[in-house]
């Protein structure tokens, strides 16, 4: 593996394990709390901390401001779906349903950029795909799995997108834009809303998300800057485990026998069969090396 490559895969396992934690801030919203209004509070306050890093580089400006009003339009959007099904739906059944996105990844990655996709990235992706429909049980989806889904979509379209944000932009740029350009339109569903669940519990668990959740958009930036995204979109699955961890640990949840050969059809593919390829190929070299030493 290419040590760029193998960076980039690194970054994004760790930015995974801060995308866990977020999930997990959100699951400790009290039951009063409201979806549209604690992600207002949580994209204001993340322009609120940004802004000093912002100022300490200098304040500089970006070249893609209608590619980031897009990403964070939508990404409101996305936001808030995921929320709505975080508060709906358990963690683990949460996380298997948003871990579609490295499936979007890769075959948005193929149609919007061109990205070629090897038979080895499809068949790590048809085996995730299988994966998750096991866990998923399409019988038993409701309204919320079906949000959740679309805020996968969404999610991957914005990762994509930061393949056309030059590496020179700041990345306090590309986030301070990101959740910025996400207020309005958060603002627009919060009062329409009437302003509902804002109290004390709701802004400091706004805040902590907002440590994790900055954290980890920013080790997303950096690997999906330095690699090709279809490279790397199967390191999203590691978040998969993590959720699976943090549910079983805080929240008193686990998979059950279907459920755990859904995650490994999911997760163990991206893990073995690079290296299993690596394998035949060195094999069939050597081979070809001791063939032609033998003909000569």
């Amino acid at each position: 593996m290419k040590t760029p490559v193998a960076i980039a895969l690194l970054i994004l396992i760790v930015g995974n394990l801060f995308s866990a934690l977020y999930d997990v801030t959100v699951k400790l919203l009290p039951d009063e709390a409201n979806a549209a209004t604690f992600l207002l509070i949580r994209q204001a306050t993340s322009v609120l901390m940004l802004l000093p890093i912002w100022w300490y580089y200098g304040r500089p400006k970006t070249a893609y401001l209608k590619l980031h009003m897009l990403r964070g339009s939508s990404g409101a959007i996305g936001g808030l779906f995921l929320v709505m099904g975080l508060m709906s739906l358990p963690l683990a059944t949460v996380s298997t349903l948003f871990f579609t996105a490295p499936i979007w990844i890769i075959l948005l990655g193929w149609w919007l950029l061109d990205e070629r996709i090897s038979g080895l990235k499809i068949v790590i992706t048809l085996l995730g795909f299988v994966g998750v429909l096991i866990i998923l049980r399409p019988s038993e989806m409701n309204v919320f799995g079906i949000v959740v889904i679309v805020a996968a979509l969404i999610f991957s379209a914005n990762q994509l997108a930061l393949r056309k944000v030059s590496t020179n932009e700041p990345v306090c740029v590309t986030l301070l834009a990101f959740n910025l350009f996400a207020v309005p339109v958060l603002f627009v569903v919060a009062l329409y809303q009437g302003m509902q669940g804002i109290s004390w519990p709701v802004l400091w668990i706004a805040l902590l998300s907002n440590v994790v959740l900055l954290v980890y958009h920013w080790l997303c930036v950096l690997a999906y800057r330095r690699a090709q995204a279809s490279d790397i979109a199967v390191a999203e699955y590691s978040g998969l485990l993590f959720c699976v961890f943090f549910g079983w640990l805080w929240f008193d949840e686990w998979l059950d026998a279907l459920s755990w050969l859904g995650v490994m059809l999911v997760v163990l593919p991206s893990l073995l069969l690079p290296a299993t390829l690596r394998h035949i190929r060195r094999a069939s070299s050597n081979k070809a090396v001791a063939l032609s030493g033998d003909n000569s």
